[in-house]
């Protein structure tokens, strides 16, 4: 596995990579509490006939750390992403990749096709909503709102030292929101997590991903995304789309894919009844199986 860092927008992002560099480019964002090496299985395997590049968000594990919660706003998550594709597109006049993202990771590329489908031949999202179904469950849905509920506490200056304590037992249970309730990471994983979120800044700098959406539930003191006007035109993905969902998820509920093809004309949707949110730890297998049979649609 080759690693390497890509100067964007100002900062340097951490890349891990596997397959040949002249190969078709396919990108993958990890979401939230992950980094780059969520993605292993999949550069293995997709490593095989691709230039497969996965990295680490801003903030996050090894990419710089800027400081301040307006660095980590969605324009900024954007042109980061616009600038890496460039960079490992350089030289190619298609800068077009297969963009595939999980969580907070999904969040960006939804957005990100809409914004900029020219650098999106396809979009594989894993457990991650779009923001107009997002915003109208967190909104209205009493059972999103509750399942929702931990998204305000991590927005709190505390949040970084709850979770933090005991060698990041908090952080560590969130992988154990599965079906039958074990945790998704191997020990090696466990290990590299907690060296992931060790690094000076990295957890305060990942939270600050919470601390800058406007996609959080209401409370009596603010009314979170119950205040936010989208653009559903804007927001329309007109590039092929598969969205797998692990049916399982705690935290996201399918209540999100409802309505989801008026926004994703050309989509897809693979559901994985005993995947949780992890579901790309649980079942690898069935999650590369679903995106290969994706890539060979014409």
């Amino acid at each position: 596995m080759e690693h390497f860092f890509a100067p964007v927008n100002g900062i340097r992002l951490h890349c891990i990579a596997e397959g040949a560099t002249d190969a078709p480019l396919m990108l993958f964002v990890h979401g939230f509490p992950e980094f780059s090496y969520a993605w292993k299985t999949q550069l293995d395997e997709f490593g095989k006939d691709h230039h497969a590049v996965a990295f680490d968000l801003r903030g996050h594990n090894l990419s710089d750390k800027p400081e301040g919660v307006d660095a980590y706003r969605y324009k900024v998550l954007l042109e980061d992403l616009r600038q890496l594709i460039e960079h490992l597109q350089t030289g190619r006049e298609d800068k077009s990749c297969i963009l595939v993202a999980h969580d907070w990771g999904g969040a960006i590329a939804w957005t990100f096709a809409a914004a900029f489908p020219q650098y999106v031949k396809k979009l594989v999202i894993i457990n991650s909503p779009h923001s107009v179904p997002f915003a109208r469950a967190l909104a209205n849905d009493p059972q999103q709102q509750a399942a929702s509920a931990y998204m305000i506490f991590l927005r709190t200056a505390k949040a970084e030292r709850v979770m933090s304590e005991n060698n990041y037992e908090r952080l560590l249970k969130m992988f154990s929101h599965t079906a039958d309730g074990h945790c998704a990471l191997s020990e090696e994983e466990i290990r590299l997590y907690r060296e992931a979120w060790a690094q000076p800044r990295a957890l305060d700098c990942a939270l600050n991903l919470y601390r800058a959406t406007p996609l959080y539930p209401p409370t009596p003191e603010d009314p979170g995304a119950a205040a936010l006007k989208l653009d559903a035109q804007a927001l329309m993905v007109h590039v092929p789309t598969l969205v797998i969902w692990g049916e399982a998820d705690t935290a996201l509920g399918t209540v999100l894919l409802d309505g989801l093809e008026d926004l994703v004309p050309d989509l897809r949707i693979r559901r994985i009844p005993e995947g949780s949110h992890w579901v790309v730890h649980e079942h690898p297998q069935q999650v590369s199986a679903a995106i290969r049979g994706f890539l060979a649609e014409a």
